[in-house]
């Protein structure tokens, strides 16, 4: 599967597609609602950022607690329960005089709850495409989640301008609502990938089993922790650029568009192996450039070419599916999805100590130099591609090399109660 066209033929994507670009819009508007709330009430880049950002954090002790589920959920009852679950805490984050406690302990439980919904989104998505489709459906989501923050913070920023933070809050209600009906009525019932039912010890099980494979480690970490203080960078927007956020989370936005619809549908599987790694670089190296103060016209610049890194998740997702049994993929993609999202909540928090401590562009460029040294450091365990049909290796042309075999985990026998 190569062509969009063969793409949006599949039986279920059309609706998949829709209800995933709802909720990115839904998810824009009330972060950045929610965001500039706290930020007009305390002045805090700190609180500011971890506002934006901070639920991520949470995605650790749901990681640790309720992945399982990914696997082990029927995904349209999964994901519908979700979506209107977030309306709801939009709703009371709109309420006049919440305390600010009360505001940060509601995304607090979101956090937590929202942790499974990558593994159930994308284990879907690997059913609803055939497995060679995969790249190219999850680009394509990437695409409409950039086009939907490029629309939703600048609608946002409208929004809040015209209507306040809390109306803008209560329109992200009704967009997670829209993305609810959607899903329920789009999508067809499927059972659960897994059986068994979900608890602690089986996520705390099959991750041990993810984890326990050297190759997958390497994945995983560069998945979560350079993306995630990049993440930081970009919680300090608001502090940077007050009266200007919205339009440097556009420009981020319409740069992973452009490296999502590069590597999505026009790189190929032989040019994937060497363009990784720069990838990788490119998504923090310019923001180093932050530390010399640029005004807007640069500093959008520099947020746009940046971006353009992000597709790099994009190729480390595709290994990551090639090192993981199909059973288990859905806890795999949840896996690092809830950890890219916890490690941005960290690299927010570290951005926001910083910036505190000195200016928001000195926040921004230590993490990004500190994203830089972990690319780096990483690289040695990342250099050979796998073939996505069962984690065979690659030769330096994109052939398979049928000799060899990456040491993987095989999961536990499921536990029936």
């Amino acid at each position: 599967m190569r062509t969009y066209h063969e793409l949006f033929r599949t039986p279920e994507f059309t609706p998949f597609f829709a209800a995933a670009s709802v909720q990115t819009a839904a998810q824009t508007a009330t972060g950045l609602a929610l965001g500039t709330l706290v930020y007009a009430r305390t002045g805090s880049p700190l609180l500011s950022a971890l506002a934006m950002f901070g639920p991520s954090l949470a995605q650790v002790a749901g990681a640790l607690t309720l992945l399982s589920a990914a696997d082990r959920l029927p995904p349209r009852a999964a994901l519908t329960a979700l979506a209107l679950l977030s309306a709801g805490a939009a709703c009371v984050q709109a309420v006049p005089g919440l305390p600010l406690w009360a505001a940060f302990a509601v995304l607090l439980v979101m956090g937590v709850a929202a942790s499974p919904g990558g593994g159930v989104r994308y284990g879907l998505l690997n059913e609803i495409v055939p497995r060679e489709g995969f790249l190219l459906g999850r680009s394509v989501l990437n695409m409409a989640g950039g086009a939907m923050q490029i629309c939703g913070f600048a609608v946002g920023g409208a929004l809040v301008a015209v209507f306040s933070a809390r109306g803008t809050l209560l329109v992200g209600a009704a967009l997670y609502a829209v993305a609810a009906a959607v899903t329920r009525l789009g999508l067809t019932a499927r059972p659960a990938r897994a059986t068994g039912r979900p608890s602690v010890r089986e996520t705390w099980r099959t991750n041990a089993s993810l984890w326990s494979s050297t190759p997958r480690r390497y994945v995983f970490l560069a998945l979560w922790v350079p993306n995630g203080l990049v993440v930081g960078c970009e919680s300090l927007y608001v502090a940077y650029a007050p009266g200007h956020a919205g339009l440097l989370f556009a420009g981020g936005a319409l740069g992973m568009l452009a490296g999502d619809t590069l590597v999505g549908r026009f790189v190929t599987t032989r040019w994937r192996a060497w363009l990784g790694a720069p990838l990788r670089l490119l998504l923090a190296a310019p923001y180093l450039l932050f530390a010399l103060g640029p005004g807007l016209p640069l500093a959008l610049a520099v947020v746009v070419v940046a971006s353009v890194g992000f597709a790099a998740s994009l190729l480390l997702q595709e290994r990551l599916l090639a090192l993981t049994p199909q059973e288990l993929s859905g806890q795999a993609l949840g896996l690092s999805t809830s950890g890219m999202l916890a490690m941005q909540g960290v690299g927010a928090a570290v951005a926001g100590g910083i910036a505190q401590l000195t200016s928001p562009a000195t926040g921004m460029a230590a993490v990004a130099g500190l994203s830089v040294a972990v690319t780096l450091a990483l690289a040695p365990g990342l250099r050979t591609p796998a073939e996505a049909d069962g984690g065979r290796l690659l030769g330096g042309d994109g052939s398979p090399r049928a000799s060899r075999t990456p040491r993987t985990a095989h999961p536990a026998p499921e536990e029936t109660t």
